[in-house]
C-alpha cells in the first residue's frame, strides 16, 4: 500500500514580492557612490593629459625639438586637404605624439606627428 504525504506549501503574493525586490534594488542603486567615481575618473584622466599638467608650457618651451599640436594640425591639413575631425596630444615613450584624425573622401585616417621630448 502506498502512502502519499501532503506537504503544506505556504502561498505567497507574487506582486508583493516583486514590489519588495524592486524597492530593494532601487535602494541599493541609490546608495552607490556613482557620482564620486565619475569625478575621480575625470580627475585621473585630466592628470594624465598633457593640456592639464602644471608647467607643461614651460617644458614645451624649453625642450621643444618637434612640432606643437597647432603646427602639426596645420601641416596635416595642408598636406592632405581633408577636414580635421580631432587632434590630441599623448605622451608615448618620453615624447609627445600628436594624433590627428582627418576625413577625406568619406574615409577617416589618423596621422601621428612627433612632438616635443619630455
Amino acid at each position: 500500500m502506498k502512502r502519499f504525504i501532503a506537504i503544506d506549501c505556504m502561498s505567497y503574493d507574487t506582486w508583493r514580492m516583486r514590489s519588495i525586490l524592486t524597492v530593494l534594488i532601487f535602494a541599493t542603486l541609490a546608495c552607490l557612490p556613482l557620482r564620486a567615481a565619475a569625478v575621480a575618473l575625470e580627475q585621473a584622466l585630466k592628470e594624465q593629459h598633457v593640456q592639464y599638467q602644471q608647467g607643461a608650457e614651460l617644458r614645451v618651451a624649453q625642450q621643444c625639438d618637434g612640432m606643437t599640436l597647432a603646427q602639426a594640425t596645420e601641416s596635416i591639413r595642408n598636406r592632405t586637404g581633408g577636414q580635421i575631425l580631432s587632434a590630441e596630444t599623448r605622451v608615448q615613450g618620453g615624447r609627445e605624439v600628436h594624433h590627428i584624425k582627418v576625413l577625406k573622401d568619406g574615409k577617416v585616417k589618423t596621422y601621428k606627428v612627433n612632438g616635443c621630448r619630455r
